[in-house]
C-alpha cells in the first residue's frame, strides 16, 4: 500500500519543491497544500504532483482547518508534513481527532522554550511524532533543553539536510563593474536580510582590521537600508569600498563573481541558503561558528570557520583568502565537490522517504 503524505506549505523553495516532486516519483501518494500565487505551485502542478490552492494566514485560521479536516476525512493519510509554523498550529488543530503521523520542519536553531506558551502550540506539541531538523545544530539545541524529561524521546528530532543539485546553479555570472567594484578587486559577498542576528554590524566592523591598502571591497547583498548600518560604513575607512546592491532576484549569479563569501551570523543559524548557493558556484565561504553553518563547511579544505561576535576572527579570514588566493580558489573548487558529494537532493529524499515508511509503519501498527 502506497504511504499517502498530506505536506503543508506557503510557497516551498527550490530544495523542498524538489523532494516533493522526488517523493511523488517514488511512490509517495502525496498532495501538497500551497497557494496558486506562489511559484512553488505550478512547478508542483507542471510534474505531476496533486495542488490544492489555500493560504494559512494566521496561527488559527478557521477555513484552513476546515479544508485540512475534509481532507483527512477523505482520505486516510498516514503522514502530515508540514513547513512552516502557521501550517503547524492549523494542521495540529485538524489532525485532533486522527491518528495521523505529524512532521514538523524546523530551519532554525533556539527560539523555543518551556516557558513560551506559543513552544507548546508548536515545536514542543506533544502531538508531534517527529521534528525534522535542517542543520544537527538544531536537533542539538532540542536534545540540550532542560528539563529533560519533557522533551520526549530523542528519535523526536532527525536532522535531514535541505539538499541541492549542481544543475541548479548554471546561470552566467554578473558583472560586478555596475556596483563601482574595480576589475582587479578581490570581491567579498555577503547576502543576507538585515537583522541582528544575522551580524553584519560585525562583518562592516571586521574590515577596521584588514591589511592597510588591501584591494578588498565588500558587496553586501539583500535588504540592508537601515540608518545605523549606513553610519556605521559612513564612519569605516572602508566606506568606499563598501557597496550596497539591495534585493537581488540574481543573488546567485552576483555572488558567482566574487571571489569569497562570508555570512557572519552570530546566532540560531540553520543551514544558511546563500552559503549553499555560493559553494555550488565554486565561491569560497566564511561561516561563523553559529548554528549549523559549520556543518556546511570542512574548515581549512573547503571553507574557513571563524568565531562569531569576533570582528577581527572574521577579518583574520578575510586575509587569509586574499594574501593566498590560490588558496581561495582550491578551497571554492573544494566547496563546490562538497555540495555535490554532501548535500544531494537525492539524499534528502531518500532520507525523507524512510521517515515517511517508519512513520507509516507505526501508524498502521497502531503506535
Amino acid at each position: 500500500m502506497a504511504i499517502r503524505s498530506l505536506c503543508v506549505t506557503n510557497g516551498a523553495d527550490r530544495p523542498t519543491t524538489a523532494t516533493l516532486i522526488g517523493l511523488h516519483e517514488k511512490g509517495v501518494d502525496i498532495d501538497v497544500i500551497c497557494p496558486r500565487t506562489r511559484p512553488s505551485y505550478q512547478v508542483l502542478e507542471k510534474a505531476g504532483v496533486p495542488v490544492i490552492d489555500l493560504e494559512i494566514k494566521k496561527n488559527r485560521d478557521r477555513k484552513a482547518i476546515a479544508a485540512m479536516v475534509g481532507l483527512f476525512a477523505s482520505k486516510d493519510y498516514d503522514v502530515l508534513h508540514v513547513f512552516n509554523s502557521y501550517a503547524l498550529t492549523n494542521g495540529i488543530a485538524a489532525a485532533r481527532d486522527t491518528q495521523i503521523k505529524i512532521v514538523a520542519y524546523r530551519g532554525i536553531v533556539g527560539n523555543v522554550s518551556y516557558l513560551d506558551p506559543m513552544s507548546w502550540c508548536r515545536w514542543l506539541n506533544p502531538r508531534i511524532d517527529r521534528v525534522v531538523c535542517v542543520a544537527d545544530a538544531i536537533r542539538t539545541f532540542f536534545l540540550d533543553m532542560k528539563p529533560a524529561f519533557l522533551r520526549g524521546p530523542d528519535s523526536k528530532y532527525v536532522t535531514i539536510y535541505k539538499g541541492h543539485s549542481l544543475d541548479w546553479y548554471q546561470d552566467a555570472p554578473v558583472e560586478l563593474e555596475q556596483f563601482g567594484i574595480p576589475a582587479d578587486a578581490f570581491v567579498l559577498a555577503c547576502v543576507a536580510n538585515l537583522r541582528p542576528r544575522k551580524g553584519i554590524d560585525d562583518l562592516v566592523a571586521a574590515t577596521d582590521f584588514l591589511p592597510e591598502g588591501a584591494n578588498i571591497h565588500v558587496l553586501l547583498i539583500g535588504n540592508m537600508d537601515d540608518k545605523r548600518l549606513g553610519a556605521q560604513i559612513a564612519a569605516s575607512a572602508y566606506r568606499n569600498r563598501i557597496h550596497l546592491a539591495g534585493f537581488r532576484d540574481d543573488a546567485p549569479a552576483v555572488v558567482a563573481s566574487c571571489d569569497a563569501i562570508c555570512l557572519p551570523s552570530k546566532k540560531r543559524e540553520g543551514l544558511p541558503r546563500s552559503i549553499i548557493e555560493a559553494m555550488s558556484y565554486g565561491v569560497a565561504p566564511i561561516v561563523t561558528d553559529s548554528g549549523g553553518s559549520p556543518e556546511l563547511v570542512v574548515d581549512g579544505v573547503s571553507g574557513i570557520v571563524v568565531e562569531s561576535r569576533n570582528p577581527r576572527s572574521i577579518a583574520a579570514g578575510i586575509a587569509r583568502l586574499y594574501e593566498d588566493r590560490d588558496l581561495c580558489s582550491r578551497m571554492g573548487r573544494a566547496a563546490r565537490e562538497r555540495i555535490a558529494s554532501s548535500f544531494r537532493v537525492e539524499d534528502t529524499i531518500d532520507r525523507t522517504l524512510e521517515l515517511y515508511q517508519e512513520l507509516a509503519a507505526e501508524k498502521r501498527a497502531g503506535q
